[in-house]
């Protein structure tokens, strides 16, 4: 015989209570013992007529209240159905889901009886962060409350063989599996809440599947509960074809107890009689009553648990894979329970309390006006259907996911209410504009789903032959998981030709595509844009993307032209182009920034949400995850190639008229461009420019920035062409290194009179007054004087001292908050304590900035708006988008410049002017960045890991003339959503406020980058050069991160 003690270790040492274990022994003993928890039908006898809750006509009394607790059952993933998350965050009927629902029904419950009457949720491991996330997102008034969470225990898998704990390498949780809703009663002695609830004088219990949004508190039902003193009470309904594999009650014939009988626990021979609806007339809804005290009562009896009928199932160890390990899984049913209550009684309900959603029929049928909602929230059947609901029978095989069903109706709701029967077989689709009269019968044998619409009535209709999408026409084309497609914070960059192999962008796509329609966006609504920095491989990828989109039922497409968007513009875009109803709800960024491009070199592709920033972490995570469990993607072949350097929109209809998609491509810079209009004073800024003693250039640097540059200074501000240089967006970047540092927009730094240094050099000729260089994508900026380097860390502190020289802050009444990356100087830290603002130091990643910026509008939490922030990686910006913006950062810089020179009889104050009276005020920042590109990642990684582990042993340290006050890994806790984000940065502080820093960066398409970061505050010594005042802190850096031996340098690529 199997021994229990494997499992009970493994479950001990998991952590899982001792009456989750006491019950689960239970169970194994039953089933080692030979038991097969089948219910001959010779052992029991059909119940008697049972009490119809309508005929009770004692009066409520409101009083028992105050002493129950109304508990849903919410740990169903909805698996069968093929989802993975809560089930009950299904989209229900009206964008509400269970949850919103159920949500709505406590409200509601508790307003009319004028009682808190207390709510709890029985989560499981799989569904408790979901469910607790929503609440607090959308109800945090019920996620606040004590007690609202109840886990569900689980239990060990274990192999069909031996029935020892079944074991799964690739993933360990698979060898777990949830109890069943028996386990209701193991968690409520487990986690204490059954002697909790007792304590606090409740007695009654009314529990319910999630699913029920027919089960509600009804104050007649628990009065004759309470009144007839009954231990356990069951709410059944009579059965009907539509419930005749429904678990039924009966009466044990050798001790006349009621008795639960599932189908899983039925003899194959006994299936005719369960199936029986005349024979076995009531069915369990899983509405149950149950008195606290005579539960507590028979824990006590077995010794802390209660023991339940054993239900068992057959599976394989990873659910995914039916060629894995056969496992047996052992559960129980909480209506079982009846059989262990003395005094147990059951009653005959209305349908209006049993409304639950097993399969695809149940969910088309609640979502159709065959339903309709309540003042209270309960989805009751349309009186038009005359008391009895439709009958569905969808094709088993087909419309067996949600998605398949999703697909079906993405046009809409048919109409149901006056249907009698659906039947089909095959894949149709359907909309708004369907209605089903009478019966139904609908037969598609083809391969393509066939479209049904207008009055369809009494008729059995083959649409096999008829036409269907044409050019609209997904395919599913098979694929596997690709690794390394765990996309970081700027999305997923590799190598050209690695996006170039077979499926790699398609995965990507997909799993993005799936994430995004999981977490509630509808993509036949609104509008998919679609940009990019103009990299090789951008005008192919976009036309995939374009194909998979309609695939996945996306209706509308923005395109930049010519393919062209800066990811700023992108934000600006989504976040200010309409009309309302075509609103973007997400866009594609094929980007890959500052990285070279070119077939030999990089490509890239991001993802930005509705808000116009990029896609937060869970998007994220949930994209990687698809793509490693990825088995097809979804495309249109067919679709015809759009001309995207054309302006102008393209329409594509279906053969058979039911759909049709727009691909609009519409001018790249139009709405940034006016966004950009709104912030600054372009008149003063003109007035600058036209000045005789003014000059300026602006180094595109062959990226997507150009046409932006060329609308703003050529187009607006009627500015020679001349002041623009490498404007023309090309797909390598004219060769080069799209990022504006000083060693890669070495044009610009040489033109303005300074070497990669930032030195002065000798140069032959007039030297501009005012010089700037974008990236790739155009979110990043380099601002140089004659013959001086602003540092991104001095640019933002400028920017902020001086921003009600801009009309979006002085007009907003100035800023009122901004923040700064964890590695940029501290210079902007200074301006924020004398100016009073609101000050955050966050980690790299400009979403922690848009957490910020969306603070109030998104969180309810407090406005930090306006709003500016930044990054040494000279990225800077404000809350008039979502990204870091560098023409934002060009134009601020030169509304500033204007504000200082509104007298054009004086001399120019210049850009170095500006900033070295920033110093005078606030001392100087002396700050470098060196960057190691391309090193070994697994050797950098060990050297980061040695410095981690060193950071106690450092603390305290005197290294030099310095003392090392605090040794750390950067730790952010998020003030907006309390997430935190830890291993953000190895940093020294020293005790006189020097800092040193280092970061590891793995966006480049190869190898890793190592950052190291100096920083020195002088308040009186201001002319000193960079090199001379961090000569001794670079040196001791080195040592401190021993590089030389870890990556075989200590010669930087970059330095800034």
């Amino acid at each position: 015989m199997a021994s229990f003690e494997p499992c009970r270790s493994k479950m001990e040492k998991e952590g899982i209570a001792q009456s989750a274990i006491s019950a689960f022994e239970s169970t194994f003993k039953s089933l080692v013992s030979g038991n097969t928890g089948i219910i001959p039908e010779s052992t029991i006898t059909p119940a008697p007529d049972l009490v119809h809750t309508d005929s009770i006509t004692i009066a409520p009394d409101a009083a028992l209240l105050s002493e129950t607790v109304v508990l849903k059952l919410n740990g169903g993933l909805g698996t069968g159905m093929g989802l993975d998350k809560a089930k009950s965050l299904l989209e229900v009927k009206n964008g509400d889901t269970f949850l919103d629902l159920t949500a709505k029904q406590v409200v509601c419950m508790r307003e009319e009886f004028g009682q808190n009457v207390k709510f709890m949720l029985m989560n499981s491991f799989s569904t408790s962060d979901d469910t607790l996330d929503f609440f607090r997102t959308k109800y945090p008034a019920l996620a606040a409350e004590e007690g609202l969470e109840m886990l569900q225990n689980k239990v060990p898998k274990l192999d069909a063989t031996t029935l020892a704990p079944a074991t799964c390498a690739s993933d360990p949780s698979n060898e777990w599996c949830p109890p069943g809703h028996g386990d209701l009663y193991a968690a409520l002695v487990g986690s204490g809440r059954l002697a909790a609830l007792l304590k606090g004088g409740y007695k009654y219990m009314f529990v319910s599947n999630s699913d029920n949004l027919g089960a509600t508190l009804d104050l007649k039902i628990l009065t004759h509960f309470a009144t007839t003193d009954a231990s356990f009470m069951m709410e059944c309904c009579e059965r009907t074809e539509n419930d005749k594999k429904g678990g039924h009650l009966a009466i044990r014939n050798s001790d006349k107890h009621l008795v639960l009988r599932e189908s899983a626990m039925c003899a194959d021979e006994d299936e005719p009689a369960f199936q029986d609806i005349t024979k076995h007339r009531f069915f369990n809804t899983n509405n149950l009553w149950i008195r606290l005290d005579k539960l507590q009562e028979i824990v006590d009896k077995f010794g802390g648990f209660i023991p339940l009928p054993m239900i068992l199932n057959n599976k394989t160890v990873d659910p995914k894979d039916d060629t894995s390990q056969k496992v047996v899984q052992l559960e129980t049913a909480m209506g079982a329970a009846i059989e262990c209550f003395d005094g147990a009684s059951a009653v005959v309900v209305p349908r209006t309390r049993f409304a639950p959603v097993k399969k695809c029929n149940d969910l088309l049928l609640l979502r159709s006006d065959a339903y309709i909602i309540t003042d209270d929230f309960r989805p009751i059947l349309n009186p038009a259907c005359g008391g009895v609901a439709p009958v569905i029978a969808l094709d088993s095989k087909k419309y067996k996911m949600v998605q398949a069903l999703e697909e079906a109706t993405s046009d809409g709701i048919p109409s149901l209410v006056n249907c009698k029967r659906l039947t089909v077989k095959g894949k149709i689709r359907m909309g708004r504009s369907t209605r089903f009269v009478g019966n139904v019968s609908i037969t598609n044998k083809s391969d393509e789903a066939k479209y049904v619409s207008g009055k369809i009535e009494d008729v059995d209709m083959d649409v096999s032959d008829d036409v269907g999408l044409g050019q609209l026409k997904p395919t599913v084309v098979k694929s596997a998981p690709i690794d390394g497609q765990k996309p970081g914070t700027s999305g997923l960059r590799k190598k050209t030709k690695e996006f170039m192999s077979e499926n790699y962008l398609n995965n990507f796509v997909q799993a993005v595509l799936d994430a995004v329609g999981a977490g509630g966006t509808n993509l036949s609504e609104g509008t998919l844009m679609i940009g990019g920095d103009g990299r090789y491989y951008n005008d192919v990828a976009i036309q995939t993307i374009i194909k998979m989109g309609v695939a996945n039922g996306v209706k509308r497409f923005w395109i930049g032209e010519n393919g062209l968007l800066s990811t700023p513009a992108v934000s600006a875009t989504i976040r200010e182009r309409g009309p309302a109803w075509q609103k973007s709800f997400g866009a594609f960024i094929l980007t890959a920034s500052h990285n070279p491009g070119g077939p030999e070199e990089d490509f890239g592709i991001k993802y930005n949400t509705e808000n116009g920033g990029p896609a937060p972490e869970y998007l994220m995570e949930a994209t990687y995850a698809n793509t490693t469990s990825i088995k097809s993607y979804n495309i249109c072949s067919d679709f015809p190639e759009i001309d995207i350097n054309k302006v102008g929109s393209t329409t594509v209809a279906s053969d058979d008229g039911s759909s049709s998609v727009v691909v609009e491509v519409f001018p790249s810079t139009q709405s940034h461009v006016a966004l950009l209009k709104t912030i600054f004073d372009f008149d003063a800024v003109k007035a600058l420019l036209d000045r005789d003693d003014f000059s300026m250039v602006y180094d595109s640097m062959n990226g997507v920035n150009g046409p932006f540059a060329k609308a703003v200074f050529v187009d607006e501000l009627n500015q020679p062409e001349s002041c623009l240089t490498n404007a023309t967006p090309l797909d390598d970047f004219g060769g080069g290194h799209a990022d504006p540092n000083l060693t890669y927009a070495k044009e610009l730094v040489a033109t303005m009179g300074l070497n990669k240094k930032g030195e002065k050099i000798d140069v032959a000729g007039p030297i501009p007054s005012f010089g700037a260089a974008a990236d790739g994508d155009g979110d990043r900026n380099m601002i140089l004087g004659t013959q001086f380097f602003v540092t991104p860390s001095d640019s933002l502190a400028v920017i902020v001292a001086n921003a009600n020289s801009i009309p979006f802050f002085s007009t907003q009444g100035g800023l009122k908050a901004v923040a700064r990356s964890m590695p940029t100087s501290g210079a902007v830290d200074l301006v924020a304590k004398d100016l009073n603002l609101d000050f955050f130091e966050t980690p790299t990643g400009w979403k922690f900035f848009g957490n910020l910026m969306d603070s109030k509008c998104v969180f309810k939490g407090k406005d930090y708006t306006p709003f500016i922030c930044g990054e040494e990686s000279f990225g800077t910006g404000s809350d008039h988008v979502r990204e870091k913006d560098g023409i934002w950062a060009v134009l601020a810089w030169l509304n500033i410049l204007a504000a200082k020179n509104t007298d054009a009889s004086k001399p120019l104050v210049t850009v170095e002017d500006i900033v070295k009276d920033h110093w005078k005020t606030y001392g100087r920042n002396y700050y470098c960045r060196w960057d190691f590109e391309g090193v070994d990642k697994v050797k950098a990684t060990a050297m980061m890991d040695k410095m981690r582990a060193d950071t106690a042993a450092n603390t305290g340290r005197t290294v030099g003339s310095y003392t090392v006050s605090t040794a750390d890994d950067f730790k952010y806790t998020d003030p907006v959503d309390g997430s935190v984000a830890t291993k953000q940065g190895i940093r020294f502080l020293m005790a006189c406020g020097s800092r040193i820093i280092f970061r590891l960066s793995g966006t480049a398409g190869s190898g890793a980058t190592v950052r190291m970061y100096i920083e020195k505050y002088e308040s009186d010594i201001l002319d000193s050069s960079v090199g001379s005042a961090l000569e001794e802190l670079t040196k001791i850096a080195l040592g401190l991160c021993d590089i030389k031996t870890f990556c075989g340098t200590e010669t930087p690529t970059v330095i800034t």
